[in-house]
């Protein structure tokens, strides 16, 4: 068995900016898209698309990052991504028009799906030696998320305002340049294996969860009986439908079907679908209700998150290693989910004439608490329970199913609260009816995910990779 790296924790920190920087990609547009919409000529109906075109590329590209991750070693996919993101931030910077922009964000979604399942193998690699160390390490990486969400609310605004919205993807140049400089020094090499690459598997489902994601996107305004609507489903599914029987005809698949035999694999992933399809809608609207009702600008409203913020990154870090290793993951992430869920009911009952202290701040920390104890065993117990050598596909895979609950919940809530009075700008009750549904919504999935999660999950405390990874020394 090799020694532990002397430089782990220094390596955690940059595994920790990765996440920081994938997840602040998502947010830091939103202040900036008025702007990016005059300068280049937007759409109102094609705007979203600036933040569904990575979102897509992140989500259906996450399969291939985690297999090339260990096909050709997760340190190589790592730069590699990283490179990818800064070539994809520089065009979308540069854009001067509006497919331009589109295929920048689109590359930096690319970069993103390399990055992510490469980092997480990495984390294993350095930490799985050491099951508390792990999950130490998977508590500091889990809190870069709501950490790079919140941050970019406060830097899309700054830079916006005080710069100019190109400097929105700028930003990420330098941050790149240094991960590319550090990741050589600090990250541990793994040989590369020989096996193919699935083109085919990953065209479909790309493909597939794109046209699942357009479709929902545009039910709205197509209407959920148009036939707009039902082909686009119709085609998600087909496509999805011809990945499964290529995945299970193919000796060398993309994603091996039987890997969701092993214990609490498949179940800790449809766990982090749900989670991811419950949070980001909450976040998002809650956002909503506080610039659009309660009259909060740009930075206000990113204080306003700050509290909730705060209490994820306490919690990931601070709470969840407690909880789970006197409780065990199972139950800490039934009890997380069921928090969640009455943070979100409690959300439910805002008002047009409310205020933060009263329907905001305790019910938003109420499910952060949730969040941070549903988040960090659900991710570990799913990357863990895979073989080592097949870490770099639980790790996309689990990345994948994140992003996309976390793009099916946003779409479909967008659309509930839109059937419920979302749309009407300025007519505070209609919009507060909208985004209360859109609450109930969220929290019905997180319900549905606890008891998911109660009904699959195994009790064993510690998953069976932690001691495989131990004993080969990864």
């Amino acid at each position: 068995m090799s020694a532990p790296s002397p430089r782990r924790w220094t390596a955690l920190a940059l595994i920790a900016l990765a996440q920081f920087i994938v997840i602040m990609d998502t947010s830091i547009i939103g202040v900036a898209l008025p702007r990016m919409q005059q300068a280049l000529g937007f759409s109102q109906e094609n705007l979203s698309w600036v933040f569904n075109a990575y979102v897509v590329a992140f989500g259906g590209l996450l399969l291939l990052g985690g297999r090339l991750s260990d096909l050709f070693g997760a340190r190589r996919l790592f730069s590699t991504g990283w490179l990818i993101l800064l070539a994809g931030s520089l065009l979308a910077g540069l854009a001067p028009e509006v497919w331009v922009e589109l295929t920048g964000r689109a590359v930096q979604g690319v970069g993103a799906a390399l990055i992510a399942p490469s980092a997480l193998t990495l984390l294993m690699m350095l930490f799985g030696h050491d099951p508390k160390e792990l999950t130490r390490a998977l508590a500091l990486y889990g809190a870069a998320a709501p950490a790079g969400g919140t941050a970019g609310v406060f830097l899309g605004g700054l830079i916006t305002e005080y710069l100019s919205w190109p400097w929105v993807f700028y930003i990420n140049i330098p941050i790149a340049v240094v991960a590319l400089l550090a990741t050589g020094p600090l990250m541990p090499a793994a040989p590369a294996r020989r096996g193919s690459i699935d083109v085919l598997g990953t065209l479909t489902v790309t493909l597939g969860l794109g046209a699942a994601v357009y479709a929902i996107v545009r039910a709205p305004e197509a209407g959920w009986g148009s036939a707009e609507t039902w082909l686009v489903l119709a085609a998600a599914v087909a496509l999805l439908a011809v990945f499964v029987a290529l995945q299970a005809r193919r000796r060398e698949p993309l994603m091996r079907l039987s890997i969701f035999r092993t214990p609490n694999l498949a179940a800790a992933n449809l766990t982090q679908l749900l989670l991811g399809g419950a949070w980001i809608p909450m976040w998002f609207f809650l956002n909503l209700y506080l610039q659009q009702v309660l009259g909060y600008s740009a930075f206000p409203s990113g204080a306003a998150l700050l509290p909730m913020t705060v209490l994820i990154m306490i919690g990931m870090i601070v709470l969840a290693p407690r909880a789970i290793g006197r409780f065990g993951p199972k139950a800490t992430t039934v009890t997380g989910l069921l928090l969640l869920t009455a943070g979100m009911a409690w959300l439910s009952l805002i008002s047009p004439d409310g205020g933060f202290a009263t329907d905001v701040l305790p019910a938003s920390l109420v499910a952060a608490l949730g969040m941070s104890l549903a988040f960090i065993p659900s991710l570990g117990t799913a990357i863990s329970a895979a073989r080592p050598e097949e870490g770099g596909l639980a790790s996309g895979i689990v990345n994948t199913s994140y992003q996309v609950g976390s793009a099916l919940g946003l779409a479909a809530m967008t659309a509930v609260a839109a059937a419920n009075g979302a749309g009407r700008i300025g007519d505070l009750p209609a919009l507060t009816d909208g985004f209360s549904a859109a609450f109930v919504g969220a929290a019905a999935i997180a319900l549905a995910g606890a008891l998911i999660a109660a009904a699959t999950l195994r009790t064993r405390a510690a998953a069976p990779a932690s001691d495989e990874a131990t004993a080969s020394g990864t």
